[in-house]
């Protein structure tokens, strides 16, 4: 697909493009942020700024440069990829001393982000009064990455609305009297690296407000994870669409599913595929939608949750459309790709998760669904280029930057700012499902 065509698809889509202004070199990554019902409630931006080139700056050139710096970060912020991205969540923003004292910061909407403070930043009179002042016109503070408590940590502890608590640095015997007086203090309490079931459950019985990680998409974290429709009947037609179905085959298959079949009455009577008149029949529905856009609004809709939730709330959802999304839009950004290619691309991010929802092995999954061997050796071992962007798109989802830039040695023509934007284009592709049916061929759960 050429970039004039990727560019016309992103804007059929209603979804931004890569508009961060080149001149900043920042970007940014997105984390999520769960609350106790299991559900999407906000992001923490993870910061990627290019490094500038060293010419021996004296340092009033230098403070004038962390000035810059910090006006180049608000700048970014505010533009339409990260925005989108955020899907109407809050955004949990790392802030530093600089940036903080930075006027410019007053441009960020005080209702949409919460700003983390680091837990070494010097704690002197000089910033608690900024603080104070930034608090007076209702922005909130987190302080961020706890492992005890300190005299930094006694002296923010008044002024912030939320504790971010690191479930592996702190000493676990002082876990549970420290979250009790915290909780008694009024403080709303996150848990920080939540990265499987065990750390959930511990968190959740000591009363957190708020988990940050990514137990929900490992098998043990979905386990009794409700879905949209029966797994079986979902992979029974994953495993039709694999091939070339007649109209009168898929017809058939999508009768045994009423909930697929609401959902693509739907799509198909939607703005962007009406066809001049009202859609009333499912042979209809499938002549208007196509078998290609079945096939990807049904493989996402694994990961739907079966609860009447939006569906930019659903975690594992978003996580599957983002890195499906963004490994189609990274393999068009490469040589001699090619139609082919980015499907297989969107398939390799969607189905790196299928374990999830079916449970048992991972490799066994992949085997009924009969994807191509390029598919399952980069799902299985990172193996081939799908599997060096997936590897990629995970790097992404952490906020590792040093490991990306590592990756993007491997990869012609991308580079570490190419990949974030690219992960906030898909972030806000993903974002806009419910908004965008049309266009992304998904719809809110209504049983």
């Amino acid at each position: 697909m050429t970039t004039t065509a990727v560019a016309e698809e992103r804007q059929a889509e209603d979804v931004p493009g890569f508009a961060q202004d080149a001149r900043a070199n920042v970007s940014f990554a997105r984390q999520p942020i769960l609350n106790r019902d299991n559900m999407l409630c906000a992001f923490e931006l993870k910061l990627y700024q290019a490094p500038a080139a060293e010419d021996g700056e004296s340092g009033e050139q230098e403070a004038e440069a962390r000035q810059g710096e910090a006006q180049a970060i608000i700048h970014a912020i505010l533009q339409p990829d990260v925005r989108a991205a955020l899907a109407n969540h809050p955004g949990y923003l790392p802030v530093t001393r600089e940036l903080l004292f930075d006027d410019a910061i007053r441009s960020l909407p005080a209702e949409r982000f919460m700003f983390e403070l680091p837990p070494d930043i010097v704690a002197d009179d000089q910033l608690i009064t900024r603080i104070v002042e930034l608090y007076g016109r209702r922005y909130r503070f987190v302080i961020d990455n706890v492992a005890q408590a300190n005299d930094t940590f006694a002296r923010l502890l008044p002024y912030a609305d939320a504790v971010k608590i690191d479930m592996h640095r702190i000493p676990q015997a002082m876990l549970p009297k420290f979250a009790s007086v915290l909780k008694s203090a009024g403080k709303l309490l996150i848990a920080l690296g939540v990265e499987s079931q065990e750390v959930y459950e511990q968190a959740l019985d000591l009363g957190f407000d708020r988990f940050q990680g990514y137990y929900f998409a490992h098998p043990q974290g979905a386990a009794a994870r409700k879905v949209s429709a029966p797994r079986h009947a979902l992979l029974n037609l994953l495993q039709l669409l694999g091939g070339e179905p007649t109209v009168a085959q898929l017809e058939a298959e999508l009768k045994l599913n009423p909930v697929l079949v609401m959902h693509l009455m739907r799509l198909a009577n939607s703005s962007g595929l009406a066809m001049g008149r009202k859609v009333t029949t499912l042979r209809e529905a499938i002549n208007a939608t196509g078998t290609n856009r079945i096939a990807r609004w049904t493989q996402l809709l694994l990961y739907a949750d079966g609860r009447k939730v939006a569906l930019e709330d659903d975690p594992l959802l978003q996580l599957a459309a983002t890195r499906a999304r963004f490994m189609e839009l990274a393999i068009q950004r490469l040589p001699e790709a090619g139609r082919d290619e980015t499907d297989a691309a969107f398939l390799t991010g969607v189905f790196s998760f299928v374990d999830s929802v079916f449970g048992g092995s991972l490799e066994h999954t992949l085997n009924v669904l009969a994807l191509s061997k390029p598919i399952r050796d980069a799902i299985l071992l990172r193996e081939g280029v799908l599997g060096t962007l997936l590897t990629v798109v995970e790097a992404l989802e952490r906020g590792a930057w040093a490991d990306i830039e590592s990756v993007c040695e491997r990869l012609e023509g991308l580079q570490v700012l190419d990949v974030a934007q690219m992960g906030l284009v898909a972030a806000a592709w993903a974002g806009v499902a419910d908004r965008s049916a049309e266009a992304t061929g998904l719809e809110r759960i209504e049983d």
